[in-house]
């Protein structure tokens, strides 16, 4: 819980600090080549989304993430895309 806390508020946290940069216009393949730093969420984001199309789960904003990092989206039309999506239910029981 402490490492998601942390790479949510801390302004050292380099999945922050590539959030910000991209939210300010900036590409997201510039972060590591500018930085020197690895943002994690990049590759774990590949590997979720990998893992959703395998087994069919619907993961909304993750592939949103992916669309952004990977396929040059726009943050401001992923979180359109993502307010107007049909409501479901997120719990099969």
């Amino acid at each position: 819980m402490g490492d998601l806390i942390v790479t949510c508020e801390s302004r050292h946290s380099r999945n922050r600090g590539l959030g910000e940069r991209i939210a300010r216009g900036e590409a997201p393949e510039n972060f590591e080549k500018t930085s020197h730093m690895v943002a994690e969420g990049v590759r774990t984001t590949q590997s979720a989304v990998a893992l959703a199309r395998k087994y069919g789960v619907d993961m909304p904003i993750t592939g949103q993430v992916y669309r952004v990092l990977f396929e040059g989206g726009d943050p401001r039309q992923s979180i359109g895309a993502l307010m107007q999506r049909e409501p479901k239910p997120e719990l099969r029981g």
